[in-house]
């Protein structure tokens, strides 16, 4: 019993009052955020002129932006829910980070595909309603898809995250007091940790999992389609679904690592996230490393081996042509580097994976934008052809969005549980604990 008291108290107080540095950094995040809004209201008074996008390059940092995060997105609650379905132990260090993670992400990257509309108000054409005048959107356009696609995976995100949250409000309910117990006791909807309740609760966080998992990959496919169903060379390939699903994991794996990192020392965690648990989400991010690695070699052997001369172009194009050096630094950030972990002491450092963390961040937004820009760049017809620089609109709302997700972060880390206690306590004695 003193043991679960302990527990309750050392996880909680990282929602005690905070200092200095959290503020600092949250008024830096969000100033980002609110700069990046000034550019987006700019864009739209002035018109979709201002961003660098124009023929032949139609989609650039916007749709980029919005693969990443959807990418993002997709790992977070696939992490959470595959190490529960395997029951994987160091689950419980990353499982809460990472569901946060996925529900901020969706919400940046929802903002993305509005954004590169230019014309935001009419964003409601994307949504199948009866309107007077009949127009429904066209059901066999993968961007469509996108819509239910990604509203779907939201939902089940949303869920996912609350039911998880459910004992812990109902904890937190009883720890703290004035409007905060009142707001924990609405959120955790009576909860009264009797045996029949952990009995449904179990049953129902089980179904969850086992339906995420396999959405998770369905989502990111349809998000790869959106690319693989035209016929653009560099575009129009089998692997890309596989592709963009392993390049999720681990893009989010990355993330999470990111987040974790820093959070777990500012906030005195390192009992309950040990080296030995980020040394095993370290071998996710080598395992994923080297599935991304085997899909860039195969991209290009497929063109060879086809021998479809403006497949070969698209590719050597990549490797050499005016995004050569995006191109390159990808496959470092994404590739090369992450190789190191095959060497243990690295795996265990902390400093060295939090920098990894960062630099396959980087190699992953790279990928998204060199796969979209190059291929646009070099259609079929020489005289279409042309290249593509963000302006510092685009510039400006891209960093916005990373403004918005760390903001959203932060202010979680203050106001919800950023591990689950419950799970923590089971973990603790290797068995069922079902008290409050």
């Amino acid at each position: 019993m003193q043991r679960n008291e302990r527990i309750e108290r050392e996880i909680l107080s990282a929602m005690k009052r905070p200092g200095a540095l959290y503020w600092i950094a949250l008024f830096f995040c969000g100033s980002v955020f609110i700069v990046g809004m000034l550019f987006w209201g700019h864009q739209l008074k002035t018109g979709l002129g201002v961003a660098g996008i124009s023929h032949p390059v139609a989609w650039g940092v916007y749709i980029t932006n919005f693969v990443f995060w959807v990418g993002i997105a997709h790992s977070g609650t696939l992490i959470s829910a595959v190490l529960f379905l395997f029951r994987a132990k160091f689950r419980t260090s990353f499982n809460r980070a990472a569901e946060a993670m996925t529900v901020f992400a969706l919400m940046v990257a929802g903002l993305f595909p509005l954004i590169h509309l230019g014309r935001t108000w009419v964003f409601y054409y994307l949504l199948p309603y009866p309107s007077q005048r009949m127009i429904w959107p066209n059901f066999r356009s993968p961007l469509v898809w996108d819509v239910f696609a990604i509203s779907t995976y939201l939902t089940v995100s949303l869920i996912f995250f609350y039911v998880g949250m459910i004992p812990d409000l109902a904890i937190m309910r009883r720890r703290f007091t004035g409007i905060r117990s009142r707001i924990y006791q609405v959120l955790s909807l009576g909860w009264e940790g009797r045996l029949g309740e952990w009995r449904n609760y179990e049953q129902l966080y089980l179904f969850l999992a086992a339906f995420a998992t396999p959405l998770v990959a369905s989502v990111h496919s349809i998000v790869s389609w959106d690319f693989a169903m035209s016929i653009l060379p560099g575009w129009h390939t089998t692997i890309f679904a596989p592709y963009f699903v392993a390049g999720a994991i681990f893009s989010g794996t990355a993330m999470v690592i990111t987040l974790v990192v820093p959070m777990r020392k500012v906030l005195s965690l390192e009992k309950y996230i040990t080296v030995d648990h980020i040394e095993s989400i370290a071998k996710i991010l080598l395992f994923t490393s080297l599935i991304v690695t085997y899909a860039y070699i195969v991209e290009p052997a497929l063109a060879v081996y086809g021998k479809n001369p403006f497949e070969i172009e698209a590719f050597r194009y990549r490797a050499f042509g005016d995004y050569s050096p995006l191109f390159w630094t990808m496959i470092l950030c994404n590739s090369i580097l992450p190789l190191t972990l095959f060497i243990k002491r690295l795996r265990r450092n902390i400093i060295f994976l939090f920098i990894l963390s960062l630099l396959v961040n980087v190699g992953m937004w790279l990928e998204r934008f060199v796969i979209i820009v190059s291929s646009l760049a070099r259609d079929y017809t020489p005289y279409a052809w042309g290249t593509y620089h963000p302006s510092l609109v685009e510039v400006g709302i891209t960093l916005g969005g990373f403004g918005l997700f760390f903001s959203a972060y932060l202010i979680f880390l203050k106001t919800l549980p950023v591990l689950s206690i419950t799970e923590i306590k089971e973990r603790s004695d290797g068995t069922k604990n079902h008290s409050e």
